[in-house]
């Protein structure tokens, strides 16, 4: 439950508070919910595009917001100086009305229990609105905080992708598409997006991924025919790759290693027929997510909570022939759709996530048949975490052989590909597919 007063019925409050929360540790799919249930309902879809509007823009906004304090917030008013950047984001970046932007922002500071900071942001906000131009060159004097990033995460980009930082940057600031994954065991794509089509819902396919349809406007997933009776799912274009390139046969024993929420354990399910697939995770809850996909669809596996850097003994003794290992990793390639990732994540984070993303790799590959195949995923789009964790993994593995993957999608990145945020309509990821030799 959220701590501390409550936003009463304010969406303005209630977002300044979630923001609030993810400046001190907590992600935003937790803190938004939990923030937002004193709101009215109506207003519910305000108070989450201010919430994900700040922290889309929180490394722009924090040096403007402070730049008009004459002192830094104490920690208690953390959401003080987060109600502001609610302010200067509607002021900056929405269509709201300036006089309603800064009134009933200034307004909202009552809701957080805090009159006294009526006049404070009422005063920051006319001043910015005086001075825009002057504070905005100054910020903007920093290509960090013009692009909207961490320093450390402006800093990576432009190491590992100089040429793509101006487009990468650009598509962490954009509203991605709504993705889904038709069901082929029901219908292919073409015949799916008939039936959007009659229910009023637009859809275009995606070439790089034949089961994905790209959805003009987002939608409840109530509104898609058929989603209760496992038609379709939500899924990025992106995340569809995986599943056919793991290249599973039918009757293989197939291990989906980090399988939560459990969109690609479905679709390996959807894609072949006859697979024995074990499906873990070692968050107990999230595999439960995992479960109730599954059940939707109509599809099977084994499930279990395992810590794969510490697989049990019999994956040893009855080796699969398929692995799939979408590694935990720092999220970069999907900060569209998760804009608090650059707020949570800290450069120390990515020595600590490669370490584990080694760790993994070493316990499972003696879990893989000779002459099987291991997909390794990650959604970042940093070569620690993958053409550089690969390499490294081939280096003290000498029966690992990478194989070509097909097409010509993304970036070649090692002995992997890369597909970038924002290209072709999909996240950012990595895929490296590896054969153990016998």
């Amino acid at each position: 439950m959220a701590k501390g007063p409550q936003p009463q019925r304010n969406p303005r409050a209630a977002a300044a508070q979630a923001v609030a929360d993810v400046l001190g540790g907590r992600s935003l799919s937790d803190a938004l919910p939990a923030r937002s249930q004193a709101v009215p309902e109506r207003d519910r879809g305000l108070t989450a595009e201010l919430a994900y509007g700040v922290c889309r823009w929180q490394p722009r906004l924090a040096p403007l917001a402070l730049g008009l304090l004459q002192r830094p917030p104490k920690a208690k008013d953390q959401d003080v100086l987060a109600l502001l950047m609610v302010g200067l984001h509607q002021l900056l970046n929405m269509r709201i009305p300036a006089h309603a932007a800064v009134g009933e922002t200034a307004g909202a500071a009552r809701a957080l229990g805090k009159s006294w900071a009526v006049n404070l942001v009422n005063a920051s906000l006319r001043t910015f609105q005086r001075e825009q131009d002057e504070r905005l060159a100054k910020v903007d004097r920093d290509p960090a905080a013009r692009h909207a990033l961490p320093g450390w995460l402006h800093h990576a980009i432009a190491d590992a992708w100089p040429a793509q930082l101006e487009a990468i940057a650009a598509a962490y600031q954009e509203h991605p598409p709504m993705t889904l994954r038709v069901n082929r065991r029901q219908g292919d794509a073409s015949a799916y997006a008939a039936r959007l089509l009659a229910a009023g819902i637009c859809a275009r396919t995606q070439p790089l991924a034949p089961d994905a349809l790209l959805l003009d406007q987002a939608v409840d997933v109530t509104a898609l025919p058929g989603f209760t009776e496992g038609a379709v799912s939500v899924q990025d274009a992106g995340a569809q790759l995986a599943g056919p390139l793991l290249d599973a046969r039918p009757g293989q024993r197939v291990l989906d290693a980090c399988a939560a929420p459990g969109g690609k354990t479905a679709h390996l399910l959807e894609l072949v027929d006859d697979l024995n697939m074990t499906a873990v995770d070692i968050d107990p809850a999230r595999l439960e997510r995992v479960g109730e996909t599954l059940h939707r669809l109509g599809l099977q596996a084994t499930l279990d909570v395992v810590d794969v850097a510490a697989p049990p003994m019999e994956w040893r003794e009855q080796p699969f022939d398929r692995i799939l290992l979408d590694a935990p990793c720092s999220a970069t390639g999907v900060i569209r759709r998760h804009p608090d990732i650059r707020l949570l994540r800290r450069s120390a984070d990515i020595a600590a996530l490669a370490e584990r993303q080694a760790a993994i790799l070493d316990a499972l590959w003696p879990c893989l048949k000779p002459g099987g195949k291991l997909l390794y995923v990650t959604c970042s789009i940093l070569p620690a975490e993958n053409a550089l964790q690969i390499e490294a993994f081939m280096q003290r593995h000498p029966d690992a052989r990478a194989l070509p993957l097909p097409g010509s999608w993304g970036h070649a990145h090692g002995v992997g590909r890369q597909t970038l945020p924002g290209e072709h309509g999909m996240d950012g990821f990595y895929y490296a597919l590896l054969e153990r030799q016998p």
